[in-house]
């Protein structure tokens, strides 16, 4: 590669599949999630179909760690070698260290040649801004150019999802402003958001299947060609429910399974769409799995 090329780097928690991370030249650095005594790398040691199976299996209570700084500085070390600079997009620092590690290594390396974004998500929104970074890197876009095109998506890119239980949330801490409905006695089935890079509630309905028909409506309101993603744990027909209602409307789409440590904190049966305009940035992609099996 061009020593004039910008590298793109992401953590596991953005749940690209493996295709698309090579197809658009994606560094992915995994975090671990740790089930039943043993411990996985987030998508190279399990897929989500395993994860999914073994935590329903055991019953146990999964747990997740970042990636160390020195697994960080590895990686830049070896992108820096053949690019002249990174970019590196990451999981919210409210819900993980992850920034915190990579901006820690960055220094170790070389912080003049490597911009650590946090950006405030994770999962379907934050794929979706790897993908156009990625994009913008491929036409000769440097960092800083980059980060300046990403602004406009991050300011209006949206999230919407639904979960199973709020218990897996509560149980992994990352439940933030959605705390509040924890032990309501009504029976409600909340539509989450991520807003000031925490989990956060944004209306309540009465049945899974009016939080699903909301979270349709929701994404049908971005209005006009969207950019969207759908993703799912081990919730594959509501999500392609998602995906049949958004398809007319979508210039990118894509259906793929949570991966293993988002699944762990969001829980089996979460589903949802992140989805911006997209005249801000075309990503030209149709990508509709038909398992979990990745």
């Amino acid at each position: 590669m061009s020593k004039a090329s910008l590298a793109v780097v992401t953590d596991s928690t953005a749940d690209l599949s493996p295709d698309l991370v090579a197809e658009r030249g994606i560094t992915v650095v995994p975090l671990t999630v740790s089930l039943g005594g043993k411990s996985y790398l987030d998508g190279v040691d399990i897929t989500p179909a395993e994860f999914y199976a073994r935590l329903e299996r055991s019953g146990a209570t999964a747990t997740t760690s970042q990636p160390s700084p020195g697994q960080f500085a590895d990686v830049y070390e070896r992108l820096l070698a053949n690019h002249a600079e990174v970019l590196s997009l990451h999981i919210s620092s409210k819900l993980s260290g992850t920034f915190a590690a990579a901006s820690q290594a960055a220094d170790m390396v070389d912080g003049g040649r490597i911009t650590v974004v946090d950006t405030g998500q994770v999962s379907m929104p934050l794929a979706l801004e790897v993908l156009a970074a990625s994009g913008m890197a491929a036409a000769g876009d440097n960092a800083q150019t980059v980060l300046g095109r990403l602004r406009p998506i991050q300011d209006a890119v949206r999230v919407y999802f639904m979960v199973g239980t709020l218990e897996y949330l509560r149980r992994g801490g990352r439940i933030g402003r959605a705390s509040a409905l924890v032990g309501s006695v009504l029976q409600v089935k909340p539509v989450l958001t991520i807003a000031d890079g925490q989990v956060a509630p944004l209306e309540r309905v009465r049945t899974q299947e009016k939080a699903l028909s909301r979270v349709i409506e929701l994404a049908r309101q971005a209005g006009g060609r969207v950019c969207a993603l759908v993703g799912h744990a081990a919730a594959e027909e509501p999500a392609r429910r998602i995906a049949e209602a958004l398809n007319v409307e979508a210039e990118t789409l894509i259906m793929a399974p949570l991966g293993p440590v988002v699944g762990a904190h969001a829980g089996p049966g979460t589903v949802g769409v992140g989805c911006y305009p997209a005249d801000l940035f075309p990503l030209g992609l149709r990508r509709l799995s038909s398992s979990a099996a990745r």
